[in-house]
């Protein structure tokens, strides 16, 4: 009964005709940046933030949320037409999506990837639901030490699942750490590491960090990427799928649901894991694996459903702990906090008309996406000749507007631009910044919920493994930290940065 009032309160909240607005802008922003290659969700909610700060919270959210599984839907019509992958998850949805398309079946392949990502969400959003009070309820009984050892465990999963050298992950959430740290000592009111500059007495902004890393270091770097793409010649046709085609795809859509839906909820796992991992799955269960590479619908079908339900479930440990399971959930707790709402524990009983307003709206805005992408598929390709060079001073522009109205400093506009020189840089040799961010989020947590361990404590270190929550987070800790070790792991991550190269 809990539940059903919950859902009602959400949908009241999603079907406010503001917050219908935002849902509607964020899955059309969403949708036309996964159509553009290379910006990505990221980027775009990085650069979004700004802009957020006048609306209410959940419409805040709701807008952000939208643009984040709004990209999942537009990735795929650009890796079916013009294989070329518009978002990290769409990476998959080439390899059999655009031979569908060069066989003819381009408006099949389109169809199977809206309906899979539809279905998909619909039951990521049931799962988000279902899941959300039993988790809210054992929330309610973490204390600082279980909230730091949580923490803890955020931080190494996000080093585990990173891509690329370990070291450099590890070191990236280190500086994350420290930056963190920067700012005036709430306790003993020592500056620290502010160098005599009075703008950084309040710590540095997280706004400008994440818009100079993820915003424009990304875009700087596209500049450099060949922007020639060729829609396949065919006339997209057939958008209504056959029972034949359904029939094959179905069973895909349910595992890739389900994967998904496990796999979302993974810290620090990213976007491309679900799919990647899907597809995987369907070709090992193939009766005919040859078939994968040549236009199988179950290879559009389960990536497509697996990527959609990844990027649902990865809100639940941001809605229910208040920690984030990625480098965009981080960017969603730099809204909360601008908002003026403190992520944790608390947040479903201090904020339900917030949790359980984006729980809804996830649905709300699952259905504006099936009916609004396939009649604009031809605006969604067109976008494509849009090129880099006349993005760029627009988008450099709306950056320096928006991190300036912060709070009015110009010292955070040349932040964002000292940052988004080192965003290029971390690109250009190979590191991926997304641990930073979750360093810089989740530092002055961990340092505030260590401190109180300590006072509850009296200084007593083993109360981490006396208490058993604690104790069970730190030993996946533990596991994690012996598996990142591992030989065959150290090997696989090698290969991958290797293959991205």
């Amino acid at each position: 009964m809990e539940l059903f009032d919950n859902l009602l309160l959400g949908l009241s909240t999603a079907l406010e005709l503001n917050n219908l607005g935002l849902c509607l802008i964020g899955v059309l922003i969403g949708t036309a940046i996964g159509v553009l290659p290379g910006i990505g969700p990221i980027p775009t909610v990085a650069l979004l933030l700004p802009f957020t700060f006048g609306l209410n919270p959940a419409g805040a959210m709701i807008m952000l949320a939208g643009i984040f599984y709004g990209a999942q839907y537009g990735g795929s019509t650009t890796a079916i037409l013009v294989n070329v992958p518009g978002e990290t998850s769409s990476v998959v949805t080439c390899i059999d999506g655009h031979e569908m398309a060069k066989q003819g079946k381009a408006g099949t392949a389109l169809a199977i990837a809206a309906i899979a990502s539809f279905f998909a969400g619909t039951l990521a959003t049931v799962v988000i639901a279902l899941l959300s009070v039993p988790l809210s309820v054992l929330a309610l009984k973490f204390t600082a030490v279980e909230y730091f050892s949580l923490l803890v465990l955020g931080l190494i999963a996000a080093v585990v699942l990173a891509h690329g050298s370990v070291a450099k992950s590890l070191a990236m959430v280190l500086l994350g750490l420290l930056l963190g740290l920067v700012g005036i000592d709430v306790s003993s009111g020592a500056a620290r590491m502010t160098f005599g500059i009075a703008e950084l007495s309040d710590g540095l902004d997280f706004v400008p960090i994440a818009m100079g890393l993820f915003g424009l270091g990304e875009i700087i770097a596209n500049l450099e990427r060949p922007t020639e793409r060729r829609v396949v010649s065919q006339k997209v046709r057939d958008l209504i799928p056959s029972r034949a085609d359904l029939r094959a795809a179905f069973p895909a859509m349910l595992r890739g649901t389900a994967l998904g839906s496990v796999l979302g909820v993974l810290p620090g796992g990213g976007a491309a894991l679900p799919p990647f991992s899907s597809y995987a799955l369907e070709k090992k269960l193939a009766k005919d694996p040859s078939r994968f590479g040549k236009g199988a619908i179950e290879g559009v079908a389960g990536p497509e459903a697996a990527n959609n339900a990844g990027a649902q479930t990865s809100f639940i440990p941001l809605l229910t702990l208040g920690i984030p399971a990625n480098a965009l959930m981080a960017l969603m707790i730099g809204a909360l906090m601008m908002q003026g709402i403190q992520p944790g524990p608390q947040i479903m009983t201090e904020q339900p008309k917030l949790v359980w307003g984006v729980i809804a709206s996830m649905w709300v805005g699952n259905l504006m996406l099936l009916v609004i992408n396939l009649p604009l598929i031809g605006l969604w390709v067109s976008m494509l000749k849009i090129p880099y060079r006349l993005l760029f001073p627009a988008i450099v522009l709306f950056c320096c507007i928006g991190t300036y109205g912060i709070a009015n400093s110009l010292f955070n506009v040349w932040l964002m631009l000292g940052c988004a020189g080192i965003g290029y840089f971390f690109i250009k040799i190979g590191v991926e910044p997304a641990p930073l961010l979750l360093g810089l989020v989740l530092g002055p947590q961990l340092e505030e919920n260590f401190r109180r361990a300590m006072l509850l404590s009296d200084g007593n270190f083993s109360v981490f493994l006396s208490r058993p929550i604690s104790a069970v987070l730190l030993a996946v800790v533990a596991v994690l930290l012996l598996a990142m070790l591992s030989p065959t792991i150290l090997r696989n991550r090698r290969a991958a940065l290797a293959d991205s190269a």
